[in-house]
C-alpha cells in the first residue's frame, strides 16, 4: 500500500510513545511509574461532571454550531474579561475537540507551503509536525542559554522575508518557564514591525507558582488584530478526556477556522461542551486546590532532584514539568538515558530531543506525591549506579 508523502514525514508524538510503552510494561505486571504525560491526575471537578450529566439527561446529544454552543462561548468571553480585562464577543471565539486540533486548524488557515514560523525552543512536540502538515517550515530560536526566555535580538535575527508568524507557549511545555510582560511586549513589537501573526498558547495559564501569568494582550493591547489565543479545559479543570479547547481571535481568522472545522469534526462533543461550561462557572475552588497541590509537588520534586548527582535544573514557574539537564551524566544522551531508566528502574520520562533540547529530560509532576517520592528515589539510584 502506498502512503502519502506528508504522513510518511510525520514523527510520532514522543510523549505518547513513551507513555504507551510505560502502560504496556505496567500491563505486563512491571512496577512502572510514569512521569511522561502532561495530564492532571485529579478527577474532573463536580461542577463539570454534573453539568455534563444534566446535559445528557435533557438530550443534548445532537450537533451544535460548528463554533460551539453560544452559552460556552459567552462564558469564555466572561472568563477573559474577568481574568485579563480583555473584551471578546462570541463571534471571536470557537470551540473544538481540544486545544491541539485548534492549533492544527490555525496553522492550516495561516500557513502556506514555504512559509516560515518562529518557534522558541525547547518547544512542545506537536507544533513542528502540525506546521509541516501545512507545508510550513520551523525557524527555531534557542532559549537554552537564556533561562528558557527568548532573546529578542535572536528573534529579530531569525526573521526573514518568508516569516509569517510566531508561536509561543507560556507557561511553557516542557520547561515551565513563563514569559514576563516586557518579553511579550518585545515579541509584540517584532510582530508589528514585520507584519507577523502570533499564536499564544496558554493552556497552562492557571498553573503558575509565585509569578502571575501575563496574557500578551495585556502587555500589548494593540496587537489584538493579529493574535490568536489558544486555551481549553484540559489542564486547569482536569478534563483532558472530555476534549474541549477554545480559541479567541479576530473574526476573520475564527470564521476561517470554523469553515475548516466544519469539514473535520463538525463540532466538539455536545455534552462535553456543557460540562466545560459547568466547570468554568462553578469549579474555581477546585482549580485553586489543584494548583496548590501541584505547587507542593513542585517543591518536593525540585528538592529531590537537587539532591541527586550530575543533574541541573532551572526552577519552573508554571505548568507541571521539571526540565532537567543531564549533560554532565555518564549517560548524557537523553534518548539512551530515558530508555535505560525505563528498562532498569521502571521510571518513564521524556527525552529532551523531542522538544529540540538534547541533553535534557522532561519529568511531569502531575502525579501523586507517593509516586513522585518513589520515582525520584529510583532516579537517584539509577544515577548513582552509573
Amino acid at each position: 500500500m502506498k502512503f502519502s508523502d506528508r504522513i510518511l514525514q510525520i514523527k510520532p508524538s514522543a510523549t505518547l510513545s513513551i507513555s504507551g510503552k510505560a502502560k504496556q510494561m505496567k500491563a505486563e505486571g512491571r512496577p512502572v511509574i510514569s512521569f511522561s504525560v502532561g495530564e492532571p491526575d485529579f478527577a474532573t471537578p463536580q461542577a463539570g461532571v454534573l453539568a455534563g450529566i444534566e446535559a445528557i439527561k435533557r438530550g443534548e446529544s445532537h450537533y451544535t454550531l460548528t463554533s460551539g454552543i453560544v452559552e460556552l462561548r459567552k462564558e469564555i468571553c466572561n472568563y477573559y474579561k474577568n481574568r485579563f480585562g480583555l473584551d471578546y464577543v462570541p463571534e471571536e471565539v470557537t470551540v473544538c475537540t481540544g486545544a491541539k486540533p485548534l492549533l492544527y486548524e490555525a496553522m492550516q488557515v495561516l500557513v502556506n507551503p514555504g512559509d516560515e514560523v518562529i518557534l522558541f525552543v525547547p518547544a512542545w512536540v506537536s507544533y513542528v509536525e502540525q506546521l509541516h502538515l501545512a507545508g510550513g517550515k520551523e525557524i527555531l530560536v534557542d532559549t537554552m542559554k537564556t533561562d528558557f526566555v527568548p532573546d529578542i535580538d535572536a528573534l529579530e535575527a531569525a526573521i526573514t522575508d518568508k516569516t509569517v508568524g510566531i508561536i509561543f507557549n507560556s507557561p511553557n511545555n516542557p520547561t515551565g518557564a513563563m514569559l514576563d510582560e516586557k518579553t511579550q511586549r518585545q515579541i509584540a513589537e517584532a510582530a508589528k514591525k514585520h507584519d507577523l501573526w502570533i499564536i499564544a498558547d496558554e493552556i497552562y495559564e492557571r498553573l503558575s507558582y509565585g509569578k502571575n501569568h501575563v496574557n500578551i494582550l495585556q502587555a500589548a493591547p494593540d496587537i489584538k488584530d493579529r493574535t490568536l489565543i489558544i486555551n481549553g479545559a484540559s489542564k486547569a479543570y482536569a478534563m483532558t478526556g472530555w476534549r474541549v479547547g477554545w480559541a479567541l481571535g479576530p473574526k476573520e481568522i475564527v470564521s476561517k477556522i470554523n469553515s475548516l472545522q466544519g469539514h473535520l469534526t463538525s463540532n466538539a462533543c455536545s455534552a462535553a461542551q456543557w460540562a466545560a461550561l459547568g466547570a468554568l462557572q462553578g469549579a474555581e475552588e477546585d482549580v485553586e486546590k489543584m494548583r496548590l497541590a501541584f505547587a507542593e509537588r513542585r517543591e518536593t520534586i525540585l528538592k529531590l532532584i537537587r539532591d541527586m548527582p550530575y543533574l541541573k535544573i532551572t526552577e519552573p514557574d508554571g505548568a507541571f514539568y521539571a526540565f532537567v539537564d543531564i549533560k554532565d551524566c555518564p549517560v548524557p544522551d537523553d534518548m539512551e538515558f530515558c530508555a535505560r531508566l525505563l528498562e532498569e528502574k521502571y521510571v518513564a520520562a521524556v527525552p529532551g530531543t523531542a522538544f529540540f533540547a538534547p541533553g535534557y529530560i522532561r519529568i511531569s509532576y502531575a502525579s501523586s506525591m507517593e509516586n513522585i517520592v518513589e520515582g525520584m528515589k529510583r532516579l537517584k539510584d539509577f544515577l548513582e549506579s552509573l
